[in-house]
């Protein structure tokens, strides 16, 4: 038997077991569940150096934004338009670039195409480290492009702590790349990726991305139904541009910020 086929069987058998735990400990939905599956054997099948950082990703994005659920569910305000287990939707924003080009690479064999996923992976790290940690010190941020305040976990909303926790997820990828001795153009790869490619997103999210305000409660939202039960009203941005479209071209920005370090 292959080496290919090895792998994506036993790819598929840890998966399932790692999503359905996931599932258990409600940090996947169904089709989350689904969807993490299809990916974590796809990139298993590409190597085991893809599917560890796959892992890793993962696992470090599930444990912080399981620690102080409640507390950033407070400072929030019911403005991020999703919250708790993610569903396939997420999950496809935050890996389906990295997934595309596993698949990439068992089908052509030029490996060389780690370096762009590995920029994907830092961009979509970076992006969720900065997330978590900053609606959990604070319940207010700044506009990215105004720097004027916005209630935590307003897309494009920045704050120092969650700045600073966006490149430890770059720097976080990057040790792992070198440990997992890549070339030298995956670990820059890493790191223009991951902190431009969560800059991208940040920047996506204060301009494009759909704005909603829910009228009763005079608040603005992400979310089509606002906390209150209330359908919300499109008051900015691109109508159809949710956060996981802007999650999903923050780590196209970053698989094309790394594949620039292959020049």
């Amino acid at each position: 038997m292959s080496d290919l086929l090895v792998r994506t069987a036993v790819g598929a058998l840890l998966a399932i077991g790692i999503t359905i735990v996931a599932e258990l400990r409600h940090a996947l939905t169904r089709s989350g569940v689904i969807a993490a599956t299809a990916l974590g054997t796809v990139c298993a099948a590409a190597g085991w150096d893809w599917a560890g950082l796959l892992v890793a990703f993962f696992l470090s994005g599930t444990l912080l934004s399981r620690f102080g659920e409640k507390r950033k569910n407070a400072n929030t305000g019911g403005m991020s338009e999703k919250g708790g287990a993610r569903d396939a939707s997420q999950v496809i924003a935050n890996g389906g670039v990295y997934g595309v080009l596993s698949l990439a690479s068992i089908l052509t064999g030029e490996s060389l195409l780690i370096v762009p996923a590995i920029g994907a992976i830092a961009a979509s790290t970076s992006d969720t480290w900065a997330t978590e940690v900053g609606t959990l010190y604070s319940n207010s941020a700044r506009s990215i492009l105004t720097l004027r305040p916005v209630q935590a976990g307003t897309s494009g909303g920045i704050t120092f702590t969650g700045t600073m926790a966006g490149v430890a997820g770059a720097v976080f990828i990057t040790i792992l790349t070198v440990a997992l001795g890549f070339p030298a153009s995956a670990a820059a790869a890493a790191l223009a990726g991951g902190i431009g490619g969560s800059l991208i997103d940040s920047i996506l999210g204060a301009t494009l991305q759909s704005r909603r305000w829910c009228v009763p409660c005079g608040r603005e939202t992400e979310r089509t139904i606002h906390t209150c039960g209330v359908m919300t009203e499109h008051r900015g941005g691109m109508k159809w541009l949710d956060n996981d479209g802007v999650n999903l071209l923050g780590s196209v920005s970053g698989a094309a910020l790394g594949a620039l370090c292959l020049l």
